[in-house]
């Protein structure tokens, strides 16, 4: 059986309940045929370089769509010290940054900084060079199909239910993992102290909570991860989205990746 039969049709139109559904209204999206790019921005408001990659990962969702990259934008915590501690930044990110960047030609992180299929980007900022690593992610066929679906839990959480089916591995080697993320849209921040003072700055795509990977099995069976995620009480519900991604541990490659905007009545 080849690939291409394992893989879902593209769900492009997301099936949201109306604006008074009940509350097991769910939501769902289904990944393409095609490789989606998934784009890591390392940032951070004490860095005064950032805004303007800010704002550049905030048009990527509008000019190409969900079926061809999944934006993430992860704020490192080493720049705090500084004078202005980053609201959205978690350690888990720049130990992640680390990590990539140990993959990387160089070495040292800095901010900011992108990754497009965990490999980095330096020519970000050039239209052209990132149009180009675009397509070369998305011209590859899939090799991981991934569904996902949510609907309102208890008050303060999300329940996610995430369906994953990847191509069995050619040489017996298992290192495939699964990543559960969740994201915010619209923030805000008026900026007191550091290199960012007085500025008012504005992110899309913020990652509030990164799951921990799971192992996958590469045999082409049909895999569900169910998980009850809890909302920060400063979270907008009605901003935020899902996303997941399906990666090789061992060569940092990524198979497929998803994104899915927040839409049951229950969680808004």
């Amino acid at each position: 059986m080849s690939w291409h039969s394992l893989a879902s049709p593209l769900l492009l139109a997301v099936a949201c309940g109306a604006a008074d559904a009940a509350p097991t209204a769910a939501c769902q999206r289904s990944s393409p045929p095609h490789t989606v790019a998934l784009v890591e921005l390392f940032t951070s408001e004490g860095c005064s370089s950032c805004p303007p990659a800010d704002r550049w990962l905030s048009t990527l969702a509008a000019r190409y769509g969900p079926e061809q990259v999944v934006p993430l934008s992860l704020h490192v915590d080493y720049w705090d010290y500084i004078g202005w501690q980053d609201p959205f930044a978690q350690a888990q990110f720049s130990e992640r940054q680390r990590q990539l960047g140990q993959r990387s030609a160089s070495p040292v992180v800095y901010t900011p900084e992108v990754f497009v299929g965990m490999r980095e980007l330096r020519g970000w900022h050039d239209a052209a060079s990132f149009e180009q690593r675009l397509r070369q992610i998305n011209r590859q066929p899939a090799r991981a199909d991934i569904r996902l679906a949510m609907k309102g839990g208890e008050t303060g959480a999300i329940a996610v239910e995430a369906q994953f089916r990847t191509a069995t591995a050619e040489d017996g080697r298992n290192s495939l993992q699964g990543v559960l993320v969740l994201y915010e849209d619209r923030l805000e921040s008026s900026v007191r102290r550091g290199e960012n003072r007085g500025a008012t700055l504005r992110h899309d795509h913020v990652v509030r909570y990164w799951s921990p990977p799971f192992p996958l099995r590469a045999d082409a069976t049909l895999q569900t991860v169910r998980r009850t995620l809890g909302l920060g009480a400063e979270w907008n519900t009605t901003k935020l989205g899902l996303a997941a991604f399906v990666h090789d541990s061992r060569t940092g490659e990524v198979l497929q990746a998803i994104s899915l905007p927040v839409c049951t009545a229950a969680a808004m």
